[in-house]
């Protein structure tokens, strides 16, 4: 949209009051009755009283107008979000109103699918095609397959700084982290604090519908994002004001804490391999195990791991500084460098060598893989 239609629709959303479906109905009497006796709309208006031609009703978040007419709309589908369980027995999942609109009761809490996933080796390139999303972000996909579906791992970035035209919404999902590679943002956290800035080498555990929302970032920011699964619902939450006036740190969120991983902060321990330390981004810990993020790098010189074949569910690594060889059985060698990623399988062996001054990104589930 260019600005004059930004303009125009901001002008516009200053006057605009309600919204409403429109129905035409031949039979207005009928469909009124249906709307307000089976569904439980509430009349908001209704006119001319001696003989109506227009009927206004509310119900569930929903407005419609029933306005009568030489036939009826269209079908078209009204879904009505339930507890499936607590309904009467013998009540119909699915309806028809006499103007033919069709009913759909539906479970409003819906489980989280995850589909079962693939394993294969992935190896993304950094001259890959970048693709623009929305807000002028721009997204290369570092797991084009989603490994059935499972998973997803993209690297964004935002050219231009400034306010982020975002909004307070939460994601229906398992497991979703965000790593700030380059630049800074400006995040806010249901229950989690004033507004803070998220800074390169930085990371953070979003648990399951945490309300969040981006506030501002820099020019140039470009961050890595991972979650599970690859299609999972992102929620609006028009009613929530962040901050929220409690600070509660070791609230749970779908069985999870919040992480703000603070690079600046962070102490390097060792790592599985001999050479080699870490700074742990304390996911493992707030996810119970489910998942572990850390930042790998050489100690001292250059730097030789191999291991055996892991039997986890995902393994990614992704290159954040320097160069990386790369062996894994049954698909070769790979020369890695800055903002490289790839996907090691499950039952390959593999062997890594870092050079001095490289660093990984590496992401795990289950935290702790087992390796044979």
């Amino acid at each position: 949209m260019d600005d004059i239609g930004h303009n125009r629709a901001a002008a516009l959303t200053e006057h605009i009051q309600l919204a409403q479906v429109v129905l035409p109905c031949r039979d207005l009497a009928a469909n009124l009755a249906f709307f307000t006796d089976e569904l439980g709309f509430k009349v908001t208006l209704i006119f001319p009283a001696d003989s109506p031609q227009v009927v206004v009703m509310s119900g569930y978040g929903l407005t419609l107008r029933l306005e009568a007419a030489d036939a009826d709309a269209p079908p078209i589908t009204l879904r009505l979000l339930c507890d499936l369980a607590s309904l009467p027995a013998g009540t119909a999942q699915g309806m028809t109103a006499p103007s033919g609109t069709r009913i759909e009761l539906i479970e409003a809490k819906r489980p989280l699918e995850i589909p079962a996933g693939t394993h294969e080796f992935v190896l993304g390139r950094m001259e890959e095609h970048w693709g623009v999303g929305r807000a002028g972000m721009q997204y290369r996909d570092l797991i084009p397959s989603r490994l059935g579906g499972r998973f997803i791992a993209s690297h964004i970035r935002i050219p231009d700084g400034g306010p982020v035209p975002d909004y307070v919404h939460f994601h229906h999902i398992r497991f979703q982290m965000i790593y700030c590679k380059a630049g800074w943002a400006r995040l806010v956290y249901e229950d989690q604090g004033a507004p803070f800035l998220f800074k390169a080498g930085d990371c953070v555990l979003q648990p399951p519908e945490i309300r969040h929302r981006v506030l501002e970032a820099s020019a140039g920011l470009e961050v890595i994002e991972l979650g599970c699964p690859a299609v999972h619902e992102t929620f609006a939450d028009h009613a929530m004001t962040l901050p929220t006036p409690h600070v509660l740190p070791e609230r749970h969120f779908g069985g999870q804490r919040f992480v703000r991983h603070i690079a600046a902060d962070a102490k390097w321990l060792p790592w599985r391999a001999d050479g080699f330390e870490m700074r742990d981004t304390g996911i493992a810990a707030a996810t119970d195990g489910l998942a572990g993020a850390r930042v790998v790098r050489p100690r001292g010189g250059a730097a030789i791991a191999k291991f055996g074949a892991h039997g986890g569910e995902f393994l990614f690594l992704f290159v954040l500084t320097g160069e990386v060889g790369l062996h894994v059985e049954r698909h070769g060698d790979h020369s890695l460098r800055g903002n490289d990623s790839c996907v090691i399988p499950a039952g390959a062996v593999y062997a890594l060598s870092a050079g001095a001054g490289s660093e990984i990104l590496e992401v795990t589930l289950p935290a702790e893989l087992p390796h044979t």
